[in-house]
């Protein structure tokens, strides 16, 4: 099996921002897949209860469980789900980022352990790392609730199958940035355990390997007990959560290293803003933007402003390599809808502008795409900070975006 050579996640809080919080992630897949991005508005049903009358028994409720099936196993479904909106390898439940209406944000890492037995297996068929983002998306209110919640799933169901339709040695466990408009988090696991870092000021990044050390906000319970019972630590030194279960390889150090350096560059002004992370996502020299070509290209992007005092904006790709591609914005309203064309007709096949995007030449109309790309984010910030409640004009802003992009490529 060959490691993923991408994929990282990024998030830059006050003082260094203009506006709020600023989380980007980059997605990268193996070569080939399609990347879609989906809209799923917010659900609410109710579970019903049923009266039956048995033989000598008083009369009984007998409560009827409904079940969600995600890519490989079933869990509980809930009452009520948020509107959504998800990038996501179009053969899976899960998606590998999105936010939802609440403000909430969540990206996922491959990472590989030292433990790889019994429960933390994750060659097993168990939730995929991206269902545990989109289940955490659908069910959460804030950064604190997401943790709190996929956490539980984490540890009621484990983590663990097939990370690709082509290839199923491709497995892996996960690490994860939540954030909202007040802090970040960073999780990372390994099988059902876990430990967390809750960022609240500065900068933070995530890449394909375990970065949390001794600062560990919160964790899984008897943590320690079961390392020590592994014999992955001695009980005598400070447990460092990165130490004791990272694996022999760490094919993320180098990235991870120049992510946190641009982080540092592009916020010394203290006026870090969504254009920097553009800018970031963009950067090939380090390697967090790989190219088609590649083996694992970045498949998709995402950057998202998340803010208490303007409405929060979702840039997405829905294309690879965003060196090559533009950002189209999204924001929640009560009516939001997306382009048909960043959407899969089946799990075979690809979406109308990933189409137009593969076959289009890159000269010419790339430079005129990015320049509608810098007109956008003009025009949407000139916009924004005056809008009142009434969201009703951005209703369609995503797909008139992707739509001018497809007529761009026609």
């Amino acid at each position: 099996m060959e490691f993923p050579q991408s994929c990282d996640t990024f998030v830059v809080l006050p003082p260094f921002t203009q506006h709020g919080v600023i989380f980007g992630k980059n997605s990268d897949r193996p070569q080939g897949e399609i990347q879609e991005v989906v809209y799923f508005p917010a659900a609410e049903s109710s579970e019903p209860t049923t009266k039956v009358k048995t033989p000598n028994i008083k009369l009984m409720h007998v409560v009827i469980k409904y079940c969600l099936q995600c890519t490989y196993i079933e869990v509980d479904s809930v009452s009520k789900t948020k509107a959504v909106i998800l990038s996501k390898p179009n053969w899976m439940w899960g998606a590998e980022m999105g936010a939802n209406e609440c403000g909430v944000v969540i990206g996922n890492e491959a990472i590989w352990t030292n433990d790889n037995e019994g429960d933390s297996d994750p060659k097993v068929k168990r939730l995929l790392g991206m269902d545990l983002v989109r289940l955490g998306l659908e069910r959460s209110s804030t950064a604190n609730e997401a943790l709190e919640i996929v956490t539980a799933l984490l540890e009621k169901h484990g983590q663990g199958g097939p990370c690709s339709k082509t290839d199923e040695g491709f497995s892996y466990h996960n690490s994860y940035l939540i954030a909202d408009n007040s802090c970040a988090w960073v999780l990372e696991t390994c099988g059902k355990h876990w430990a967390a870092e809750q960022i609240t000021c500065g900068f933070r990044n995530i890449s394909n390997l375990l970065t949390i050390t001794t600062k560990i906000d919160r964790k899984s319970n008897g943590l320690e007990s079961y390392a020590k019972s592994k014999g992955l630590w001695d009980g005598k030194e400070e447990f460092n959560f990165s130490l004791v279960f990272s694996g022999e390889k760490k094919p993320g150090d180098a990235r991870y290293d120049a992510g946190r350096n641009l982080l540092q560059e592009y916020s010394a002004s203290n006026k870090f803003r969504e254009t920097d992370m553009f800018k970031v996502l963009r950067n090939k020299e380090s390697g967090i933007c790989r190219g088609c070509d590649e083996a694992f290209p970045t498949a998709g992007s995402q950057v998202s402003i998340l803010s208490s005092t303007i409405p929060n904006v979702h840039w997405f790709t829905a294309t690879p390599d965003p060196s090559r591609s533009v950002f189209k914005p999204f924001i929640f309203t009560k009516n939001a809808v997306i382009s048909k064309h960043t959407i899969c007709p089946d799990k075979e096949n690809s979406h109308t502008l990933y189409t137009l995007y593969k076959k289009a030449e890159y000269k010419g109309v790339g430079n005129l795409l990015h320049e509608m790309e810098s007109n956008c984010v003009k025009e949407l910030n000139d916009v924004i900070t005056h809008v009142g409640e009434d969201l009703s004009e951005f209703d369609e802003l995503f797909k008139d975006c992707v739509e001018t992009e497809v007529k761009f490529y026609r």
